[in-house]
C-alpha cells in the first residue's frame, strides 16, 4: 500500500512540475537558512566543551558591586600568588592553572624574526587542559624555566618542515632577549576555545626578570589569569562564605577602604571571588578577560528565532503550495472515495505524500547548507563544521524537523479532503481554501514576518552606518596607527618623529601609552578630589597629540614642548571630567588636580572637546592627558596627506626598517580600528538582510501558490467574465485585490511589533538614530510592488486563457 502512496506521489510531482519544484526548493531554502542558524547556535554553545574535565574547570574573577559611578561587573585578571593560595586554603581545589598573556612579543629562530603573541602558563597547563600534544608528557614539557611549546601553525612559520623540538629560539618578553628550549609541538587550539595561543612558556620565568619579580607576591598588581580544577562535585563556586573569608584574608582592609574612598555603603566589601564554570566563560559578557570575546546567549536565541521565522515561513508556504496542489485532486478523492477508500486511507495518503516531499527537501536543504557553510562563516566570523559526528544532536533534531514539516504540510488537506462528500465532489461544489480562514491566516502571518525582518534590517544597517560615519570629534582620517611594543620607544621615537617630519606626504607624528579603536585600553587613575572620588581615564602624550589627531581645545592651550611646566604638572582634561569635578569652561584653566597619583599636583592648561574614544554604545567619559609620566610610549600616530597613501606607507616602512631592522612593521588605520567596534552589528546586519531576503522570496513562493490556487477555484468565473467581454485589468483586479488586503493587514500587525522591539534594541546605544516613517512605507510599498507581480504573473495566465477551455466541464 505504501509503495501504492509513493507511485501516486511521483505521478502527481510529473504532472504539477512547476508547483512540485516550488514547494520543494522553498522548504529547502527554510532548512538550509535554519541548519546554518542552528550550527552556529550550537558552534557557541559547544566552546570549551572538548577538554576532559571540563565541568571541574573554573575561572577564578573578581566581581565588584555597583557604586557610585561603577556599574556592577567582573573581570578575570588576577594577582599571581592566587593560585597558590586557592591550593593551600580551601580544601577541594586540585590544581591550578596561571597564564599570562604577552601580545606581541619579539621571537627570533633561525629562519625568522618578528612579533607573536604568546602565553607564560604553569607546568600544569597540558594536564588541566586537554589541549593535544603531538610529542612530549603533558606533565614534562612546561617543567623547565626556559621551556617553550610551539603549535604546528607557529613551528611551521619559523622552521618550515622540520620538526623543531629540541631547538632554541630567542625570545624578548621586557628587556632582553634569552634562550628558550622548544620541548614540543602542540596541535592548533579548536576554534570553539576560549583560551588561544601560539606558543606557551613557563610561567615561572616571570619571577626571573627584574619586573616580574615584583609581582610575584603582590597581591595588588593584577594581570594574570586564574583557572582552578576542583575535586569531582566539589561546592566551592557556590559557598560564597568560604570564599568571601578566603579574599578577606588576604585583603583585610579593602571593605574600609571602599567605604572610604569609593563610596561604598552596603554589606561587607563590594568585591569577591567568583568561580565561573569553564564551559560558561564564553557566554558570560558581565566579566571581562582574554581569549576569544563572549557571547551574550540573548544575542544566540535572537538568530535561533530568525531562524525559526524564516522555516516558518517556509512550512506556511510548503503547506499553502500543498493546498494549491491538492485543489485539483478533489475528483481524484471523489472517486476513491466512491470505490471504497476509507478516511483513515485518504489521511495516510496525504501525510505519506507531505513526508515525502520533506524528505526530498531536507536532503537538498542540507546540502545547500553545506555548500553555503564557507560563506556563512565568512559572514558569521566563525569556523563552523557541518559534522554529525562533532554534533550528534543535529540527527534527532533534523528527524524532529522532518516529521513536524511533514505533519504541519500534510495534516489540513488529508482532514479536510478526506471529510467531503463523493457526489458533491463530482458534481464540483468543493472548493479548496483559497479564500477561507486558515489560508488567510497563514498568509498573513508569513508576510508580517518577512516584513518584519526587512525592517529590522534597514533599521541596523541605518545605525551601523551612523556609527561609522559620526564624527567621533577627532579627525579619525589619513591616521597610521603604529605599534611600538616590546622597544625602547623612547629612545627610538624622537629619531623617527624627525625623519618623518622633513616629507611632504606626513602632515605630523605624535606618541602616547595608549592607542585608539578596537583592541586598545587607556588607563583609569581613580582620586579622591574635595571628597568626591573621581575615576578618569589618562594617557602619556607627547606635545603634538592633540594638534595630530585634530581635537577642539574649548578653554585654554595646547601643550607647548618649549614651555618647561608642560613636561612637569601641565594636563589637558575633556570635558566629561570638567563636569565630573564641577567647574564650568572659564573656571577650569589653572585648577589644581589636588589628590591625583603623581609626584606633583598637576594643573590644567586646557579643556578639549569630548570625543568618543569608546564606541557609541558608551557615553564619553571622563579624560585626561598628560606629559610628564615617565612611560614607554608605544603607540605612534602618524598623519598622512589625503589620497593614495603608498608613498607615505613606503616613507614609513622605510624609517622603522632604517631604526629597528629586525622586525616587520606592524601598523593598522585609525579609521578602521574605529570601525572595527561595529563588526558585531554589521554581521547582524548582513545577516539579517540575507534572512529578510529569503522570507520574501518564500512568501512570494507561497504567494504564487495561493494565486494558483485561487485561480483554480475561479477558473469558470473568469470564463463567464471574459464572455460577458471583462478586460485584462478587471480580471487582474478581482484576483488581485484580496491579497492585497491581507498584505496590508500583515503590514499593520508587523509595524508597532518591530517598531517596539527596534526601538528596544537602539536603547543599547548611548548615540543612535531615531527610527523613520519612511522605513515602513518603503518596505511595505516594496512588499506590495513584489507581490503585485507575482500575482500578475497567474492573473495573466488566467486573463489569456481560452473561455472555452475554462467551461468545458459544465
Amino acid at each position: 500500500m505504501v509503495r501504492n502512496y509513493f507511485k501516486i506521489v511521483w505521478r502527481n510531482l510529473l504532472q504539477q512540475k512547476t508547483l512540485a519544484f516550488i514547494n520543494i526548493f522553498g522548504l529547502s531554502i527554510g532548512i538550509a537558512c535554519f541548519t546554518l542558524f542552528l550550527l552556529y547556535a550550537l558552534n557557541e554553545y559547544s566552546f570549551d566543551n572538548f577538554h576532559k574535565n571540563v565541568k571541574d574547570i573554573y575561572r577564578v574573577c573578581t566581581w565588584n558591586e555597583p557604586m557610585n559611578n561603577m556599574e556592577a561587573g567582573g573581570n578575570a585578571y588576577d594577582p599571581i600568588p592566587l593560585g597558590p593560595a586557592l591550593k593551600q586554603d580551601l580544601v577541594g581545589v586540585e590544581n591550578y592553572v596561571r597564564f599570562f598573556e604577552a601580545k606581541g612579543i619579539f621571537v627570533k629562530s633561525n629562519n625568522m624574526a618578528d612579533r607573536e603573541d604568546a602565553i607564560f602558563a604553569d607546568s600544569s597547563f597540558f594536564s588541566v587542559f586537554s589541549f593535544k600534544l603531538k610529542s612530549g608528557n603533558s606533565h614534562e614539557v612546561l617543567r623547565d624555566v626556559h621551556s617553550v611549546v610551539l603549535t604546528e601553525e607557529i613551528s611551521e612559520k619559523m622552521f618550515g618542515k622540520y620538526n623543531p623540538v629540541g631547538k632554541t629560539i630567542q625570545i624578548k618578553l621586557f628587556d632582553k632577549y634569552e634562550p628558550f628550549l622548544v620541548t614540543a609541538i602542540a596541535e592548533n587550539p579548536p576554534s570553539t576555545s576560549t583560551i588561544q595561543f601560539k606558543m606557551i612558556a613557563n610561567f615561572n620565568y616571570l619571577g626571573t626578570t627584574a619586573l616580574g619579580a615584583s609581582w610575584v607576591e603582590n597581591w595588588n598588581v593584577s594581570g594574570f589569569q586564574t583557572y582552578v580544577q576542583l575535586i569531582h562535585g566539589n561546592k566551592l563556586p557556590f559557598d560564597k562564605s568560604r570564599l568571601a573569608a578566603f579574599r578577606k584574608k588576604y585583603y583585610p582592609d579593602e571593605e574600609e577602604g571602599a567605604r572610604k574612598n569609593l563610596g561604598w555603603t552596603g554589606k561587607g566589601s563590594p568585591f569577591s571571588f567568583k568561580l565561573e564554570p569553564f564551559y560558561y566563560v564564553h557566554l558570560d559578557t558581565n566579566i571581562s578577560g582574554a581569549g576569544i570575546p563572549p557571547i551574550n546567549p540573548k544575542t544566540i536565541w535572537i538568530l535561533l528565532s530568525i531562524a525559526g521565522g524564516v522555516l516558518l515561513i517556509a512550512c506556511i508556504n510548503f503547506t499553502t503550495l500543498s493546498i494549491g496542489r491538492s485543489a485539483g485532486r478533489s475528483k481524484e478523492i471523489g472517486v476513491r472515495k466512491v470505490v471504497g477508500a476509507g478516511k483513515k486511507q485518504l489521511v495516510f495518503q496525504f501525510l505519506t505524500e507531505a513526508l515525502f516531499l520533506s524528505d526530498i527537501s531536507a536532503i537538498i536543504g542540507l546540502l545547500i547548507s553545506k555548500l553555503l557553510l564557507p560563506y556563512f562563516n565568512e559572514l558569521s566570523d566563525r569556523h563552523i563544521e557541518f559534522s554529525f559526528a562533532q554534533h550528534p544532536e543535529l540527527i534527532w533534531l533534523f528527524i524532529g524537523l522532518v516529521l513536524l514539516v511533514s505533519l504541519v504540510a500534510g495534516i489540513y488537506p488529508a482532514f479536510v479532503l478526506s471529510n467531503f462528500k463523493p457526489i458533491e465532489i463530482l458534481k464540483s461544489k468543493i472548493r479548496v481554501g483559497g479564500s477561507n480562514i486558515f489560508t488567510k491566516s497563514l498568509m498573513t502571518l508569513q508576510f508580517a514576518l518577512s516584513m518584519g525582518l526587512i525592517i529590522s534590517t534597514i533599521v541596523i544597517v541605518q545605525q551601523t552606518r551612523f556609527m561609522s560615519n559620526k564624527n567621533p570629534g577627532f579627525d579619525k582620517e589619513n591616521v597610521v596607527l603604529l605599534d611600538a611594543s616590546g622597544i625602547d620607544a623612547k629612545k627610538i621615537f624622537p629619531t623617527f618623529k624627525q625623519e618623518l617630519s622633513n616629507h611632504p606626504e606626513i602632515t605630523g607624528v605624535s606618541s602616547a601609552t595608549s592607542g585608539l579603536g578596537e583592541g586598545e585600553e587607556f588607563d583609569l587613575n581613580s582620586f579622591k578630589y574635595k571628597d568626591k572620588q573621581i575615576g578618569a581615564f589618562f594617557s602619556s602624550t607627547d606635545a603634538d597629540y592633540i594638534r595630530v589627531l585634530g581635537m577642539q581645545l574649548i578653554a585654554g592651550r595646547d601643550f607647548d614642548p618649549l614651555k618647561s611646566e608642560d613636561t612637569v604638572t601641565s594636563v589637558i582634561i575633556n570635558e566629561a571630567l570638567m563636569n565630573d569635578l564641577g567647574w564650568t569652561v572659564q573656571e577650569a584653566i589653572g585648577q589644581q588636580l589636588k589628590g591625583f597619583n603623581s609626584d606633583k599636583t598637576p594643573i590644567v592648561i586646557g579643556v578639549v572637546r569630548n570625543f568618543n574614544f569608546r564606541p557609541l554604545t558608551e557615553k564619553v567619559t571622563a579624560q585626561l592627558f598628560c606629559p610628564f609620566f615617565d612611560q614607554n610610549r608605544s603607540k605612534w600616530f602618524i598623519r598622512i596627506g589625503k589620497g593614495n597613501p603608498a608613498s607615505a606607507l613606503a616613507l614609513i616602512q622605510k624609517e622603522w626598517s632604517s631604526l629597528v631592522p629586525d622586525f616587520q612593521l606592524k601598523y593598522s588605520f585609525l579609521d578602521e580600528k574605529i570601525d572595527n567596534y561595529y563588526k558585531a552589528e554589521q554581521r547582524w546586519s548582513s545577516i539579517l538582510g540575507w534572512a529578510g531576503g529569503i522570507s520574501i522570496f518564500l512568501g512570494c513562493l507561497g504567494l504564487l501558490g495561493l494565486a494558483s490556487l485561487a485561480v483554480i477555484n475561479r477558473t469558470k468565473e473568469i470564463g463567464i467574465r471574459k464572455i460577458l467581454g471583462a478586460s485584462l485589468s478587471s480580471i487582474f483586479s478581482l484576483l488581485s485585490k484580496d491579497f492585497l488586503k491581507l498584505i496590508l493587514f500583515s503590514f499593520i500587525i508587523s509595524a508597532p511589533i518591530v517598531w517596539y522591539f527596534m526601538n528596544k534594541w537602539l536603547l543599547d546605544f548611548a548615540y543612535r538614530i531615531d527610527i523613520s516613517w519612511w522605513v515602513f512605507a518603503i518596505t511595505g510599498a516594496g512588499t506590495i510592488l513584489i507581490s503585485l507581480i507575482t500575482v500578475s504573473f497567474q492573473a495573466f495566465k488566467a486573463a489569456v486563457a481560452s473561455p472555452v477551455n475554462s467551461l468545458r466541464m459544465e
